[in-house]
């Protein structure tokens, strides 16, 4: 709804009521068309300040809506009846102006807005373009390129940012309402031609052509096959190119296309799926997010390694103080001037003073012994992570919460050590960690709630979307990586090359293919791991490890001190350090592998390479469901888009699932088990089975079917 009052004398003051973030609800709308209706016929109000309470603008459409039948005004003729007002409308911007929110304060004549609120057209995110004359009128007052920038990746920017496009008039320190109303009083004989943004002509530069073929180019290939920047980038065309009405006109038959498409529902099941996983429960229904988190006011990192710095940069900006710990000098300094850098940069960007005093460094364990909680990032060792347990045991304060950053290692293993091991949790960051979104929480068999909630909350706090995750190896993550990369390896003995299963990956929407994400990530970090799994042996080349079947190509990969991007050499040549080319070396090389093991080469689709990857690792959710190691298919797909680059307008791999069918699915696993018998990540899932027989329910169902009588969680 929208309260109607007048103050100063004669200036109508509109205020949107929809808490938290005002969104534009059927009632809000009609809120609007009443108020301004009764403001403009209000013969002593002489200007309209519109608003929102609580010092929140408006966040937009209201979400919940979509996929509903909507009732209440339409946004369109809502706006341009404000833009066509004979009295001056001034929207008072506090908090945030997205969507629909800065669509309607477009639509305004005015807008003040306060120095620590954000605009922006976000709609992209959700498959979208912004249907209420956003792509119409936001280039007629930033010009194109602006426009084209901001609609096609749906960036929110600072009001000052906003002030220099000419988006906003005037920025204030102070009350934007209170200002905005002063503002109105000042203009209310003001004449309001110019005013009416949609009555400007778009400034267009004399190559709009060239300007409009480089920009789909930039966003068809940044896009990765999602429709909605490119739907972006025709609706700002139009504005260039069309009267007013034509381009409201196309913005519409662009947003009809996109509102029903399969990528829009996918990237809005992505946006609610974010929400509930901070939500977190078990499979069963039981709940823990009632658990109250304990305050963190002092924190430590041990081990400054690239993780172990941007955990701290994430703490530092968190307004936390943290005892940054390498045991030696030379590591300490640069890993001190990397931080500064790093802090600094973000400083930069966000505007304001890099919170460098809250960070003390020290090369003694002894000084995180007051601290409220520990993060070790130290080597992926599990004998090292041990005795750091054992000591950090010792040192610390009884109540002081232990936390470890490992990507696989068993977290009972960890707590052990420890003299409270309800007090240790996993927190498994993502590379690099003050950049990454995602955080998998940990849960071991011992673990308390308040420990998880704990770890959640500081989570939150760093800006992070925290998923809880049970005790296994590789948790779920990289537990789902394991037969997605081992399918590629088989793919190369049975005669792809590295640049086909990539190229087949990145065509899908991935922003790396598997061999190229190996490559940056270090061969020699995944032989590692297989060596502590009791997988590797060297200089043999057996294609079978523990009863089932290996590729050891990477192992001797390994052994060739082919690295990846580190050393210049590995499923690719880098002769600049970061462009992957083919190596001719590599094929003559996986052809003499062939002909060693009697392996005859052939030809490979797209789709058995999608297939095989992509159904394999959705197979391995299904088990990570069915053990309760996640809550449900919302929480997988969360990790996968935030943390693994799985293409957002995928939804997830779940999602997925869902959308090819289940039936299929299973279908083609049993198919590929057929001819991979000695493959045991192709033998489908029984719940996979389960759901398949139930009738392949929708996935907001499935919950219903996973029915495991103890989590892991």
């Amino acid at each position: 709804m929208a309260q109607y009052s007048r103050v100063s004398g004669n200036v109508g003051l509109i205020t949107l009521q929809n808490p938290p973030v005002n969104a534009l609800s059927a009632a809000v709308r009609q809120g609007i068309v009443d108020t301004v209706k009764r403001a403009l016929g209000d013969p002593e109000v002489k200007s309209v300040v519109i608003c929102g309470q609580n010092g929140v603008f408006c966040g937009g459409a209201d979400i919940r809506e979509f996929g509903t039948h909507m009732t209440g005004p339409p946004l369109v003729p809502m706006i341009h009846a404000i833009e066509m007002a004979d009295k001056p409308v001034v929207a008072a911007i506090e908090g945030v102006a997205l969507g629909g929110g800065l669509e309607l304060a477009l639509g305004c004549h005015y807008r003040i807005a306060h120095t620590k609120a954000k605009v922006g057209l976000p709609e992209v995110t959700l498959g979208l373009l912004p249907a209420a004359g956003g792509t119409q009128r936001l280039p007629r007052l930033t010009g194109l390129p602006a426009a084209i920038a901001l609609i096609t990746t749906g960036r929110q920017i600072t009001t000052a940012e906003a002030l220099k496009l000419s988006i906003v008039d005037q920025v204030t320190d102070y009350s934007a309402v209170d200002t905005a109303v002063k503002f109105a009083k000042s203009v209310a004989e003001r004449s309001l031609d110019g005013r009416r943004v949609s009555e400007r002509p778009c400034p267009c530069p004399p190559d709009v052509d060239a300007l409009f073929e480089a920009a789909m180019q930039k966003v068809r290939q940044s896009a990765r096959g999602a429709i909605a920047p490119v739907a972006c980038v025709q609706a700002l065309q139009a504005a260039a190119t069309m009267p007013y009405a034509l381009g409201m006109q196309r913005e519409k038959e662009l947003m009809a296309t996109l509102f029903t498409s399969g990528q829009a529902r996918a990237l809005q099941y992505s946006f609610f799926a974010q929400r509930a996983v901070g939500r977190w429960s078990l499979p069963s229904g039981a709940r823990w997010d009632g658990s109250k988190p304990r305050p963190i006011r002092k924190t430590a990192v041990i081990g400054l390694g690239t993780m172990g710095r941007g955990i701290t940069v994430s703490l530092a900006q968190a307004g936390l103080s943290v005892i940054a710990v390498e045991a030696q000098e030379k590591p300490l300094k640069e890993a001190q001037q990397a931080i500064s850098g790093m802090l600094q940069r973000g400083a930069k960007r966000r505007g304001g003073a890099p919170p460098l005093d809250l960070i003390t460094y020290s090369a003694n364990l002894q000084a995180v012994a007051d601290v409220d909680l520990v993060i070790e990032a130290v080597f992926e060792d599990v004998a090292l992570k041990k005795q750091l347990f054992q000591h950090l045991s010792a040192i610390c304060k009884p109540e002081a919460f232990l936390c470890t950053n490992t990507s696989a290692l068993d977290i009972d293993l960890l707590a052990s050590q420890s003299r409270h091991p309800e007090l240790v949790v996993g927190m498994h960051f993502f590379a690099p960690a003050h950049v990454m979104k995602l955080l998998e929480v940990v849960h071991g068999s011992r673990s308390s709630p308040e420990a998880v909630a704990t770890a959640m909350n500081l989570g939150k706090q760093m800006g992070k979307v925290g998923v809880a995750v049970g005790n296994c190896h590789g948790f779920v993550g990289n537990r789902m990586l394991k037969p997605y990369l081992e399918q590629g390896l088989f793919l190369l003995e049975e005669g792809a090359t590295p640049e086909m299963v990539d190229g087949a990956l990145e065509e899908f929407g991935f922003a790396m293919g598997l061999f190229r994400m190996s490559d940056l990530s270090g061969i020699d970090v995944g032989w590692r791991v297989r060596k502590g799994e009791g997988l590797v042996q060297p200089g043999a080349s057996v294609r079978v490890r523990q009863g089932r079947r290996y590729s050891p190509l990477g192992d001797l990969l390994y052994e060739q001190g082919r690295f990846g991007q580190k050393t210049g050499r590995g499923w690719y040549r880098y002769d600049n350090r970061h462009e992957a080319k083919p190596d001719p070396w590599l094929n003559n090389f996986l052809e003499d592998y062939r002909a060693r093991h009697g392996l005859a080469a052939r030809r490979i689709e797209c789709q058995e390479v999608l297939e095989r990857c992509l159904y394999t690792l959705i197979n391995e959710g299904f088990r990570i469901l069915e053990e309760g190691i996640a809550a449900g298919p919302e929480d997988i797909d969360v990790i996968y888009v935030l943390g693994y680059g799985w293409p957002k307008h995928r939804g997830g791999p779940m999602y997925y699932a869902s959308m090819v069918g289940l039936i299929k699915v299973l279908e083609r696993l049993e198919h590929y088990l057929r001819a991979h018998p000695d493959v045991p990540s192709l033998q489908p899932c029984s719940l996979l089975r389960r759901l398949v027989a139930s009738g392949s329910p929708p996935i907001h169902k499935w919950r219903k079917i996973i029915k495991k009588t103890q989590s892991h969680l």
